[in-house]
């Protein structure tokens, strides 16, 4: 890349639920936005931390939904990443509609001859070999500046059906044609592919120029073309919160950029990547990418384990212990237990449909829920009660509301509470309480520098979230 080169700009995709990896993956809180490999960086940060020393990169762009817009802000801002643009998509529609959403938005306002490169990166990945990957983009960045859609096709190292494929034509300079796209095969398939060298895993990356990009759609799905640009004509920008028009882009029908543009387009590439890949798509990819012992076995968390082999056991609320395990996954939190044979880890999603469909809330939630303010946990319920912990963080607020169904009292643990009551406003500090009654406007703030830690109790004859009626809101909700 010279100084000649468009400015390239990370779109990082981050809408996906996970539902492989629960119970620690769930809708709230999705693998993506969780510290599952590595030096305790969330995925999401991985993917921003392994393309910011790449030339011309610009800060990235991050797609995602409304649900997760606190937590990606705060991600973001722990890593020093303060300029990036958070594009919401109302409703998922799949990769297309996204990456022409952010695509849009991009080339907003630029003079027409302004056309920046986006490096299309899902949140969830992990690769290793990181110099391996910025190589690979160095191949990539001329071949999207000749008007290319390049992908990236991971080299297999083992007969996977549980990935696409993607067959190659003849390499040129650390770049192929694409012949074909595949879908996932059976295990024959796998290993008649692994043997032909030939065919390449379909990674879901891309790089390609906006304006390649959206003129591409246009051909090849021109109602995904409409409907995008008309719902990203007057978008609503709130910070760093970039909005589109909700009932505009629900009208945009749901396609993946391999459906909708790539198996037809005639200037498609593919760039093989040897750089220690994986989607963690499962708790067996994720057993792999945790580096197993010499045993096979990984262990987080306070787990003692007895003649037990190739087995992932992770813990994280109290000990685990097993005794004569051998292939499986044994994932405990503060809510949930999972145990399952290695060979059976792609049922798991099957089993969150279950607990989805039988009205529980465990796919959606954790025990510790993630608000903008903070978290709560719900440590002890029963019939009229129910006792949450509450972590405020410094400066911020919850919304100031009242309840119809529930009176809660509040004791301040660790920290400085500034509770409003009705008309009062007051500080709590450590070992003091009050009480709130039915019906009473109230709010809890941290003014204070550290994390605040409020004990709330609550009594009434219904505790549901949604008894909540809201008068002021910083966050917006």
């Amino acid at each position: 890349m010279n100084e000649s080169n468009p400015p390239l700009v990370p779109v990082i995709l981050s809408g996906g639920s996970g539902t492989r990896l629960w119970p620690l993956s769930r809708e709230q809180l999705p693998k993506q936005l969780l510290a599952l490999v590595g030096d305790g960086s969330t995925m999401l940060q991985e993917t921003v931390h392994r393309v910011r020393d790449l030339p011309l990169v610009q800060s990235p762009v991050v797609v995602c939904n409304e649900e997760h817009r606190f937590l990606i802000d705060d991600q973001l801002t722990d890593i020093g990443v303060t300029d990036a643009r958070i594009v919401l998509e109302p409703v998922g529609r799949n990769t297309a509609p996204a990456v022409a959403l952010a695509a849009e938005i991009l080339i907003a306002g630029l003079d027409e001859t302004d056309d920046p490169l986006m490096l299309v990166l899902p949140a969830d990945h992990v690769i290793s070999n990181v110099p391996a990957f910025h190589a690979a983009i160095a191949v990539a960045v001329p071949l999207a500046l000749k008007g290319h859609l390049v992908t990236f096709g991971v080299v297999p190292n083992a007969p996977e059906t549980g990935y696409g494929y993607i067959r190659r034509g003849a390499l040129n300079a650390g770049a192929a044609a694409i012949a074909q796209f595949v879908e996932k095969p059976d295990r024959a398939r796998a290993e008649s592919f692994l043997r032909s060298g030939d065919y390449l895993w379909n990674s879901g990356m891309f790089l390609f120029s906006a304006r390649t990009f959206l003129r591409e759609l246009v051909v090849q799905a021109p109602d995904i073309a409409e409907a995008v640009r008309l719902s990203s004509a007057k978008p609503s920008v709130d910070g760093r919160f970039v909005r589109a028009d909700r009932s505009k882009f629900e009208a945009c029908r749901s396609d993946s950029i391999d459906y909708a543009i790539m198996e037809k387009a005639l200037v498609g590439m593919v760039v093989p990547l040897d750089a220690g890949w994986s989607d963690v798509g499962s708790w067996s990819s994720l057993h792999e990418a945790m580096s197993p012992d010499t045993a096979g076995n990984v262990f987080r968390g306070d787990v003692i384990a007895e003649e037990t082999t190739n087995s992932l056991v992770i813990a994280e609320s109290r000990l685990v212990a097993t005794v004569g395990l051998e292939g499986h996954v044994v994932v405990e939190t503060k809510d949930a237990v999972l145990v399952v044979p290695v060979s059976r880890v792609q049922d798991v999603k099957a089993l969150v449909a279950r607990i989805r469909d039988s009205g529980r809330a465990e796919h959606s939630l954790h025990r510790e829920v993630h608000r903008p303010w903070g978290t709560y946990d719900s440590v002890e319920s029963g019939p009229g009660y129910q006792v949450k912990r509450l972590s405020v963080k410094p400066g911020g607020a919850m919304s100031l509301q009242r309840h119809r169904h529930r009176a809660e009292h509040w004791v301040v643990v660790a920290g400085t509470a500034r509770i409003t009551r009705d008309e009062e406003v007051f500080d709590l500090k450590a070992n003091q309480s009050t009480y709130i009654p039915l019906g009473c406007k109230h709010r809890i703030e941290n003014p204070g520098l550290e994390t605040l830690h409020v004990i709330e109790i609550q009594t009434g004859g219904y505790l549901g979230e949604d008894d909540i009626e809201r008068f002021e809101d910083r966050y917006g909700r």
